[in-house]
């Protein structure tokens, strides 16, 4: 006897059954929650190493500074901002391309390549002799350590819902408050090692922080996890694998299972009015995150502490950042309010330079130094995060995220210029900068949230709507598709069912 043919399926359910990764793959008996902690376990905690290595190496020439670097190499104040300058152009020149080799490589394979070169190149500035040399290491450092960050941060964001990615970058990033805090230790044990093998104890700080990063770079080879539509993914079956994948398609990332390079991809990018104020939103929190941790050593030294007192200092000042950046993240993960997030802590870090400005008491600077943390440290991440949460399509993703942060980057080459040695101890032109880029960075905020706000509405009220259906349908001017399926997979982020978090 013939079984009954099943009945037929309408367009839209086979494009679903087509579009569905691994079909094959059972995933019924997979606990969410449980897969969740695996993935976090094999990616957070490293990433957070690798960043606190990264951080750690690009500030720690502020650390080095207080132990006689500029002395010994016999360079002027200008040389050192110019030395500190050179490595922010090269690391805002290089992080676009470097997203783009690491979607097309391995991860594992680029992060151990990059950390082991930029690695050895931190070690060799234990050795250097005169500021050309000193120069030319730190624009290598800035063109190698590039792809670090970008590239963590869109990595986590092929691995995460958008509702999850604000506390994993959250936690990984406050890597730079735990690197200014054990910076400011380990520069402090490390001085005790003055004149070891001739060297100074600035040259020890190099030196041995490089040789921790070349160990760490080697192992990322190994511990480093690829994308999830990898199969190099070991620590992962199939089936969970599989689940990941679909979990993000189902939070409209259609371009969870892969996604060819095509120059439309980049261009995408760059038509997109998104990504160029993500460029001031970027700038408005990364400048004064690198003045203040480039500086915060030196400032705290001009209020009247020794070297060592003032590296010990920084500890509770970035411990404090570090509670704040995650309890921030966390809240704009649960309520989906980035925007309206930044805003405040830029108001509240802006409240505090106000006071730096304004004081002439040690003990009320070190206070308002607090403050200024919380407009500084919890914005990075959740600015990232809110960039990452706005593109779909990875490689347009990946450029965004790449350009935004470039931009930022590039502005801490003026970071590097507005703490003068001719303006101590109180440093006033410096934190009016500063501010200054703090209110660049709640207005482009502002302006943000409120033209996202203005485009979901125009979705829910149905103005961007596709014509689905065949060609004998006229098309309104958002295009026309023969299904659902294929305006996500052609539009990504402006298709007019995804709507933007605020």
């Amino acid at each position: 006897m013939d079984s009954k043919p099943s009945p037929p399926h309408s367009v839209e359910e086979k494009d679903l059954q087509q579009d569905l990764y691994n079909p094959d793959v059972d995933t019924s008996g997979i606990d969410e929650k449980k897969l969740l902690r695996k993935v976090d376990m094999w990616l957070v905690p490293w990433f957070a190493l690798l960043y606190t290595l990264s951080f750690l190496d690009r500030t720690s020439i502020g650390n080095a500074k207080l132990y006689g670097l500029e002395d010994d190499l016999k360079i002027t104040d200008r040389q050192y901002l110019i030395s500190l300058t050179v490595f922010f152009i090269a690391y805002g020149l290089f992080e676009v391309p470097s997203n783009i080799f690491l979607k097309r490589l391995r991860p594992s394979v680029w992060f151990a390549i990059i950390m082991t070169l930029w690695g050895l190149i931190m070690t060799l500035q234990g050795v250097v002799h005169n500021f050309g040399e000193l120069v030319g290491l730190r624009w290598l450092l800035g063109m190698l350590e590039a792809g670090l960050y970008p590239g963590m941060a869109y990595h986590l964001s092929c691995w995460y819902k958008r509702s999850e990615l604000g506390i994993r970058t959250a936690i990984f990033t406050s890597a730079t408050t735990l690197s200014g805090a054990f910076g400011g230790l380990l520069a402090s044990a490390i001085s005790n090692m003055n004149s070891v093998g001739g060297r100074p104890a600035w040259a020890w700080i190099f030196i041995l922080e490089g040789l921790a990063t070349i160990v760490v770079g080697i192992a990322s080879f190994w511990v480093v996890q690829d994308f999830p539509d990898s199969p190099n993914v070991k620590f992962l079956t199939e089936a969970e694998r599989t689940f990941i994948i679909r979990r993000l398609q189902g939070d409209d990332q259609f371009s969870a299972a892969g996604e060819k390079l095509r120059m439309a991809n980049v261009m995408a990018s760059l038509r997109d009015w998104k990504t160029w104020l993500n460029l001031v939103q970027l700038m408005g929190c990364d400048m004064p995150l690198y003045a203040f941790s480039l500086f915060l050593p030196t400032i705290i030294d001009q209020l009247g502490f020794r070297a060592t007192a003032a590296n010990l200092l920084t500890v509770p000042v970035y411990a404090f950042a570090a509670i704040v950046t995650c309890s921030v993240s966390l809240y704009a993960d649960k309520y989906g309010r980035r925007g309206y997030c930044n805003i405040v802590m830029l108001s509240v870090g802006g409240a505090g330079y106000i006071i730096l400005i304004a004081s002439r008491n040690a003990a009320l600077s070190y206070f308002a130094v607090f403050i200024a943390t919380c407009g500084i440290f919890p914005v990075v991440p959740n600015t990232v995060t809110w960039v990452a949460n706005t593109y779909e399509g990875s490689y347009k993703r990946g450029v965004s995220l790449a350009m935004a942060i470039s931009m930022g980057n590039l502005n801490g080459a003026v970071s590097s210029n507005v703490y003068r040695a001719v303006d101590r101890p109180w440093y006033r032109l410096g934190h009016r900068l500063v501010l200054m880029y703090i209110c660049i960075g709640i207005i482009s905020n502002a302006a943000f949230l409120i033209l996202l706000k203005r485009e979901n509405a125009r979705r829910d009220r149905g103005e961007r709507d596709e014509v689905i259906g065949p060609d004998t349908l006229e098309d309104n001017g958002n295009g026309r598709f023969a299904t659902v399926e294929d305006a996500k997979r052609a539009k990504g982020d402006n298709w007019s069912g995804y709507r933007y978090i605020l």
